[in-house]
């Protein structure tokens, strides 16, 4: 499947779903392809203090492509197929100006049967540790 893309062209290997290129989108860390959002997409994200929803594809890209901004490692994944989409896990790590950064998601997807791309993203996100805070935590962890 190719899909213009102003003048850029992007091609969508065979057998990947739409949740599979949202999940490489996020470790590329260069935004979200055409494609991967329906065009009445929403996304209804909790994150630290706070919770809001965007709607429509562009607006979603948007808001996902700033919180997925740098190459990314998944620390861990785990996925649950579900009847009509799926529940996503992770922990994710990257680095900003060589400083070292992590957040842990859940992302409960839906995705349009018709379509395929996803129409429906409700996020609970931890928020964004930097390494000072990461450092906290593991001696937080280890501490009797």
């Amino acid at each position: 499947m190719v899909v213009a893309m102003s003048e850029t062209t992007v091609t969508t290997p065979i057998g990947l779903t739409a949740i599979d290129r949202f999940l490489q989108c996020v470790e590329r860390g260069t935004g979200f392809e055409p494609g991967v959002f329906a065009p009445e997409a929403v996304v209804d994200a909790t994150v630290p203090n706070w919770r809001f929803r965007k709607e429509g594809a562009e607006a979603v890209r948007a808001e996902l492509g700033s919180w997925f901004a740098a190459p990314a490692v998944f620390e861990e994944l785990r996925r649950v197929p579900l009847p009509g989409g799926e529940l996503i896990e992770f922990a994710l790590s990257w680095e900003e100006e060589g400083v070292p950064f992590a957040c842990h998601q859940v992302h409960l997807v839906d995705v349009d049967p018709q379509s395929g791309a996803i129409r429906a993203d409700r996020v609970w996100c931890g928020g964004r540790w930097d390494a000072a805070l990461l450092a906290e935590m593991e001696a937080a962890a280890h501490a009797g």
